[in-house]
């Protein structure tokens, strides 16, 4: 739970700053919001969502 909360918010604030930047206008950003909405309700969110753990817990595993 504690990675997926830091997936989120780190997203939104990679999305207002790209907003605030002029890189992507509003309307881009709320069908962009809105599919991830709608994805997250398919059966493609659980395959995601391993896919997401894998690569945190891989991050994770690094030692420098």
């Amino acid at each position: 739970m504690a990675i997926s909360l830091s997936v989120v918010l780190l997203l939104a604030i990679i999305l207002v700053v790209l907003i605030r930047g002029g890189n992507i206008k509003a309307g881009p950003a709320i069908v962009a919001i809105l599919f991830g909405f709608f994805l997250a309700s398919t059966g493609m969110a659980p395959s995601i969502d391993r896919f997401l753990n894998s690569i945190a817990d891989s991050i994770s595993s690094i030692k420098f």
